[in-house]
């Protein structure tokens, strides 16, 4: 297979769970937000007018550990709601969550994983598309630096908090695109109980 280091990055991608305590400097974090920011974007048309320059995204570097525990305060309640629906429905998922869980450090935090930072790409509601493309160079980004990255949905759900809605300054037609959590990876053989393999593309030739 053919190979470079722009498909290394992609190749190698995985979605990481579990990372070391220390920090990341402004400039890699710049660089990769900045990654996101190249990503493609639908053009707005304005009083009649087509902008193709027009970026439907902006970004929330969250890594106060005061505000990341008010996250999980309220995500956390949403995730073992759902996680308890889920061990009657998809049971070998259950089992890998609860056996990550069981090798985190305290506090343990099934959300953010204790990531060193939550970033939180918001977007416009009517360009999802767009919003995602950025997600994407982002991860395939932190991969080529080195770290370890993961697009939480969960992570989402907090605009039933008011004070982080004020912070996050979320308006009524923005949406929360992951959030993403960076960090350079632990290894330990637990976190990878999540994983899921990849099965081979579906493909038809014309």
């Amino acid at each position: 297979m053919m190979t470079n280091p722009v498909l290394e990055a992609i190749y190698n991608r995985r979605s990481c769970r579990s990372f070391k305590p220390e920090p990341i400097s402004k400039e890699i974090i710049n660089t990769i937000i900045e990654a996101g920011n190249r990503a493609p974007s639908q053009g707005r048309v304005e009083k009649g007018k087509k902008d193709p320059l027009f970026q439907p995204w902006r970004f929330v570097v969250v890594e106060n550990p005061e505000f990341k525990n008010q996250l999980l305060k309220t995500t956390l309640p949403i995730w073992k709601k759902s996680t308890e629906q889920m061990k009657t429905l998809f049971p070998e998922m259950y089992a890998k969550a609860m056996r990550l869980q069981e090798v985190m450090d305290e506090p343990k935090d099934m959300v953010y994983y204790s990531a060193p930072v939550i970033l939180f790409i918001i977007g416009l509601a009517e360009y999802a598309v767009s919003c995602a493309l950025a997600c994407q160079n982002i991860m395939i980004a932190a991969q080529s630096l080195g770290l370890g990255s993961c697009y939480v949905g969960f992570g989402s759900l907090v605009k039933g908090d008011a004070e982080i809605v004020q912070t996050l300054e979320l308006t009524d037609n923005e949406r929360i695109y992951g959030p993403i959590i960076l960090g350079y990876p632990k290894d330990i053989p637990e976190a990878h109980a999540m994983l899921s393999k990849k099965e081979e593309p579906t493909i038809k030739w014309i």
